[in-house]
């Protein structure tokens, strides 16, 4: 697949088959992705790679405490800042509207809205899923290196077929994440992706991205 097809087709899907991913291709994908750069070659990212049984636990326990109504864990770092400020805040917004809009959920509908949430924490039906750490003792530029390596991997995924959902969602069931896959303590879950064959039936959506001269300034002398 072209490098351009990737990026314009890779999304976050949703709704995936049960179609099983060969271990096979997961490895080649992780594999690959470990090119990905980092300042000075830090590699800072920690990736576990999950499926069988292992996530099918996952997916219990994060179901058993949500619909207990048990509260998330406590956050190891900040998703978003306190107040997100002009164009983020409309940005933000827009990607609610777009995204529950596609499902048919008004936005009084709050219940609605957690119920479609709510599948985050099932991997949106997905049989493969990397969740990826952090050593907390890391600053921002290896936050940024983990992201480049996000990227590489769903980018990868594509190559080979496949669909991906990254979900920060993960993070705030850190601690059921933790008791299947025993992690060092120093590592912070950054996030989960689901991994998987998108249904055939899912509705295609796409949310809209700013116009380039918001978020590209071309500095060329003309």
């Amino acid at each position: 697949m072209d490098v351009h097809e990737a990026v314009r087709s890779r999304r976050a899907v949703r709704r995936f088959s049960n179609r099983q991913v060969p271990r096979e291709t997961l490895e080649r994908v992780v594999t690959s992705a470990a090119w990905t750069p980092s300042a000075s070659n830090l590699q800072p990212w920690r990736a576990y790679v999950v499926t069988g049984s292992p996530l099918a636990e996952l997916k219990r326990r994060a179901g058993e405490r949500l619909a207990s109504g048990e509260p998330w864990d406590e956050a190891e770092y900040q998703q978003y800042p306190p107040a997100l400020k002009s164009p983020y805040r409309e940005r933000r917004s827009a990607f609610g509207e777009q995204r529950y809009g596609a499902l048919g959920i008004p936005r009084e509908d709050v219940e609605a809205r957690q119920r479609a949430a709510s599948a985050n924490w099932q991997c949106f039906g997905a049989p493969a899923a990397l969740f990826c750490y952090i050593d907390r003792h890391m600053g921002p530029a290896q936050w940024s290196d983990v992201g480049m390596y996000l990227q590489s991997v769903m980018l990868l995924l594509r190559a080979e077929g496949l669909h991906s959902c990254p979900q920060m969602a993960w993070a705030k069931y850190h601690r059921s994440v933790s008791e299947v896959l025993s992690p060092p303590s120093e590592l912070i879950l950054f996030c989960g992706m689901s991994i998987g064959f998108e249904d055939a039936a899912e509705t295609v959506t796409r949310t809209d991205r700013a116009p380039l001269d918001e978020t590209v300034t071309f500095v060329d002398g003309r």
